[in-house]
């Protein structure tokens, strides 16, 4: 079964981010941001954790290292309807590490085996670890492999692998999404080494092509920052992975279909500039799509911004189109 998914990004893939995407392919696996085990056992889950039931398939990504405050929290995610727990092994961010979990757990595969172990016993939906290929100087292939037997042994058999080691001093989070060499090889090494596993690739695909032949290889691929900064590209998913022949829909009927969605939001109190700061790529390489950006940055965020932004970015665009300045 084909796994397409787009990767949890914090201070991105919000549930309002998460309905915008999910109008542009019905079959791609979402991933909240990382939610701390903190902040769900001693702060609101309702509030960090509600999302739409159009959303799904969708997936709870959890940061923490205590197994009994995961096993815990898989609990609720699991309450929520959530059709996956997935494990952040693969965050190098100070805050993070401060935290003890993200990347620095690669350190230590004994306390991550005991994690998923906890979280399977206590829920019946998947559970699933994202990681990197190594941290610092652990980052032989022979401790890759201890890492991928020991946790797997414990009852995780999905690995989301960004193919890059962490460097957990010396470089920023954005650094270590581009500086460490990709290591597609590395992760085809594991899929051929534990044939049992499914592992899905990330780091550095930018177009469905390069997807497409990855997925020749691996179980699946997952999208960061390509996927976020041109949304588009996921209206051509479903048709070309998961064999669904209805018509690609428009970038203005994608809107249209937005917009009960963010008008039921703006009748709650949500402020339109942080909803349509994800939709900002999604005429992306298209003529206009430059006045698109600019409307909206604009005046999103004025006071009692409403729909009336989205109409007139839209005109914008057409504008250009047309041969008009903007």
């Amino acid at each position: 079964m084909t796994r397409f998914s787009v990767a949890p990004m914090m201070d991105w893939t919000d549930r309002h981010c998460r309905f915008f995407l999910r109008l542009l392919s019905r079959h791609t696996l979402l991933y909240t941001e990382m939610v701390t085990t903190g902040a769900i056992l001693h702060g609101k889950a309702e509030r960090l954790l509600a999302y739409d039931a159009a959303e799904h398939p969708i997936a709870l990504q959890l940061g923490g290292s205590d197994p009994a405050h995961l096993a815990a929290c898989a609990k609720v995610g699991e309450r929520f309807g959530y059709d996956e727990i997935n494990l952040n092994v693969g965050c190098p961010s100070d805050r993070v590490q401060e935290g003890k979990f993200g990347a620095c757990l690669m350190a230590e595969p004994e306390l991550v085996a005991r994690c998923v172990q906890a979280m399977r016993e206590a829920v019946c939906v998947p559970v699933t670890v994202k990681t990197r290929i190594g941290i610092d100087d652990k980052d032989s292939y022979g401790e890759l492999v201890d890492f991928i037997g020991l946790v797997s042994r414990a009852g995780c058999d999905t690995f989301i692998i960004h193919a890059r080691k962490a460097w957990l001093q010396g470089l920023s989070p954005k650094e270590n999404r581009t500086k460490p060499p990709l290591r597609y090889d590395v992760v085809a090494k594991l899929k051929a080494d534990f044939p049992a596993l499914k592992f899905v690739l990330n780091g550095g695909i930018t177009s469905l092509a390069q997807a497409e032949g990855h997925l020749r290889e691996f179980d699946g691929v997952m999208l960061g920052r390509a996927a976020y900064e041109n949304p588009y590209l996921l209206a051509e998913v479903d048709r070309r992975f998961f064999g669904v022949t209805a018509e690609i829909r428009s970038r203005p009927a994608i809107l249209e279909a937005f917009k009960p969605y963010l008008e039921a939001e703006l009748r709650r109190g949500q402020r339109l500039g942080s909803m349509s700061r994800h939709i900002l790529g999604l005429f992306q390489g298209v003529r206009g799509g430059r006045a698109w950006r600019r409307y909206l940055s604009e005046n999103a965020n004025l006071p009692n911004a409403g729909l009336e932004v989205i109409d007139r970015a839209l005109l914008a665009v057409e504008s250009v189109s047309a041969g008009f300045p903007a």
